[in-house]
C-alpha cells in the first residue's frame, strides 16, 4: 500500500491542504502565488497532459515522485532535484522563552527577499498562506524564518527554514525547527521535511535534532513547452 508521504503534493491539496487546492479529483494544483506544486492522483503520462491544459499558466510547476520520472516532451524540465525526505521521531523538547515572531502579510517584501538570498527552495508571494510563519528579528530586519508548507494528514512538512548568512551559526535554524517540530506534534500532526541530498550539513544538523530519513524523493520543477 502507498504511504501517504510517497505522495505528499497530491494528498496535502486532498486533506490539510484542501483549502488551497485547485483541479479536479484526479489532478491538483495549488494557485501560482501560493505554491507551484501539483499533484496526480495517479502517476500516470496522460495526467502530465491533462495537467497542460487544466493549469492556467506556463509554470513552472513541482512534481514530487519516490521514484523517476519520464517527464512528456510538452513540459520543459527546469530542475530535478533529488531529495531526503526525513520524519521526525523525537518527542516535544522543552525550550527556553524565544524570540520567534508570529510574520504576516507586512513581512512579505522580507521573506520574499530572504528566500531569494538563501534559496530554501519554491517561495512566492502568497506562500504565507500556508501558515504557522515564524521569524527572528535583528531591529527590524528579518533574519531568520521557518514555515509549514505540505500537510498531508497526519503529516506536516516544515519548510522555507533560512537564515541570513550574515547570522549563521547562532542556532537560529534549530530554533526554528524546534519550535515547528513541538508545535505540530502538540496539534497531533508528525513532522517531516525535504532536503536536498547533497546537503550534508543541514542532513547532519536534522538528524541530531531525531528526523530520520524515511526515502529519497525527486523534485522536478517544469514549464510548458508547447
Amino acid at each position: 500500500m502507498e504511504h501517504v508521504l510517497d505522495n505528499p503534493a497530491y494528498n496535502a491539496l486532498n486533506t490539510g491542504n484542501a483549502n488551497l487546492a485547485n483541479g479536479n479529483e484526479q489532478i491538483k494544483y495549488f494557485s501560482k502565488e501560493v505554491s507551484p506544486f501539483i499533484g496526480f492522483k495517479e502517476n500516470l503520462p496522460d495526467n502530465f497532459k491533462q495537467l497542460h491544459v487544466l493549469v492556467p499558466h506556463g509554470g513552472p510547476v513541482g512534481f514530487v515522485s519516490p521514484v523517476e520520472t519520464t517527464i512528456p516532451a510538452i513540459w520543459h524540465v527546469l530542475h530535478s532535484v533529488p531529495c531526503f525526505q526525513m520524519v521526525y521521531t523525537g518527542d516535544i523538547v522543552p525550550m527556553e522563552d524565544t524570540d520567534l515572531i508570529a510574520l504576516t502579510h507586512d513581512d512579505i517584501p522580507q521573506m520574499l527577499e530572504l528566500t531569494k538570498l538563501t534559496n530554501p527552495g519554491p517561495f512566492a508571494s502568497r506562500t504565507i498562506d500556508f501558515g504557522h510563519y515564524r521569524g527572528i528579528f535583528d531591529g527590524d530586519k528579518l533574519v531568520a524564518m521557518a514555515g509549514q508548507r505540505m500537510n498531508p494528514l497526519p503529516y506536516a512538512e516544515v519548510s522555507a527554514v533560512c537564515t541570513h548568512p550574515d547570522y549563521t551559526g547562532r542556532g537560529y535554524a534549530k530554533q526554528l525547527l524546534q519550535y515547528h517540530c513541538n508545535r505540530i506534534i502538540a496539534e497531533g500532526y508528525v513532522p517531516f521535511l525535504h532536503v536536498r541530498c547533497d546537503n550534508a550539513r543541514a542532513i547532519k544538523v536534522y538528524e541530531n535534532m531525531g528526523f530520520e530519513t524515511r526515502t529519497k524523493m525527486y523534485f522536478y520543477i517544469l514549464k510548458k513547452s508547447v
